[in-house]
């Protein structure tokens, strides 16, 4: 079994019943082991309006880390997910940000996730379920990374009223 850290996260459409139907079609190929809370977030990147809902999945596979990637990326289509833009609007995003302790460098793949260190609404879910562990490529925990990221975006936790 490998274990896969996700980043979940939308900005149109029903954002939290979305979150919800990925968790769904996820689980017939992973095994859920934790979630952080779901964050509302402020767009980031410059190309989106709208607030996200973000989340971080800590999930077990037998998947490889292709196989994972082509399995999230069916998710986010069958979800309708439109590449327009980056860093646009979308319904869901669903990024790998570990797989394992790989280091992983493709045309299509990057794991660790490359911009995970300056986006907190990456880093506050995923400090949230995975505070002590240290990044396999810079000697820190995910607490300490949070601490230095200079991101100063809101995040906040997310209620529905």
């Amino acid at each position: 079994m490998h274990r896969v850290v996700l980043s979940l996260g939308g900005n149109v459409g029903d954002r939290l019943a979305l979150l919800r139907q990925a968790l769904n079609l996820l689980v017939p190929q992973m095994q859920l082991i934790h979630a952080s809370g779901i964050y509302e977030t402020a767009a980031w990147g410059g190309n989106s309006e709208a607030p996200f809902l973000n989340q971080v999945l800590v999930m077990q596979t037998t998947m490889e880390a292709e196989q994972t990637l082509d399995f999230i990326q069916n998710i986010e289509d069958v979800l309708g997910r439109k590449r327009v833009l980056k860093w646009g609007d979308r319904t869901m995003d669903i990024d790998i940000l570990y797989f394992d302790r790989s280091i992983i460098h493709t045309d299509r793949l990057q794991v660790p996730h490359g911009q995970m260190l300056s986006r907190n609404f990456i880093l506050i879910p995923l400090t949230e379920v995975l505070p002590e562990e240290i990044h396999p490529q810079i000697p820190l925990t995910h607490r300490e990374l949070l601490k230095r990221c200079e991101d100063k975006l809101s995040v906040r936790p997310w209620s529905d009223g």
